[in-house]
């Protein structure tokens, strides 16, 4: 029995959940770029919602785009802001007591939140524009083998603990190059890795 005609006798007898599971699936790749505009349109539209500062005058339409991608990453995938923002969220902006989503901007990406013994690293840019201080070269190397070039826990071993690298690591260099302009695009803030922010 051929895909369409068992949708047709799902629907006839009443078993819908199956005409689901076999209607056709989108085409795999994205040969127009449609669903690649639409995350970096939303990363973008997160920006403006949530307020975060970003560089993007005297940019190339390349660059804004990977600034609006890199926003979607952080801010809609990787939940960077739950840990490498201490506290996450605004007074008074806390969704998960219930009111309405507002970033911490003030400390936004600049570390300081706990977690036992460790302390998250300010990946804000430092000096020369740096993420973090690293060149991407470096940024890239930390995600995919989470070498700790600060070694601020020796006491630990040479790798960044809670950090999820090992997930991190199988992303697209395409995508980390996103993240890594993103994080060129937004305000600086004082400290250095792993201190709290004053």
């Amino acid at each position: 029995m051929r895909p369409a005609a068992l949708i047709s006798t799902a629907v006839l007898t009443g078993v819908v959940g199956i005409s689901v599971l076999l209607a056709p699936l989108p085409s795999v790749g994205d040969p127009s770029g449609k669903f690649e505009q639409e995350r970096i349109d939303r990363g973008l539209a997160i920006v403006r919602k949530q307020h975060i500062a970003v560089r993007l005058r005297n940019r190339s339409k390349e660059l804004r785009e990977l600034v609006g991608l890199g926003s979607y990453i952080v801010n809609a995938q990787g939940g960077c802001n739950d840990c490498h923002t201490s506290p996450p969220y605004a007074e008074g902006g806390n969704p998960f007591l219930g009111e309405p989503k507002q970033l911490n901007l003030a400390g936004y990406l600049a570390g300081g939140q706990h977690f036992g013994p460790f302390t998250s690293r300010n990946i804000t840019p430092h000096e020369n524009n740096l993420p973090a201080g690293l060149t991407f070269q470096q940024f890239v190397n930390v995600l995919r083998t989470g070498h700790d070039p600060d070694n601020a826990h020796p006491q630990f071993g040479p790798l960044l603990q809670v950090m999820p690298w090992p997930v991190y690591q199988e992303m697209s260099t395409h995508d980390l190059q996103a993240i890594y302009e993103f994080l060129r695009s937004i305000p600086p803030i004082e400290g250095d890795p792993g201190e709290e922010v004053p």
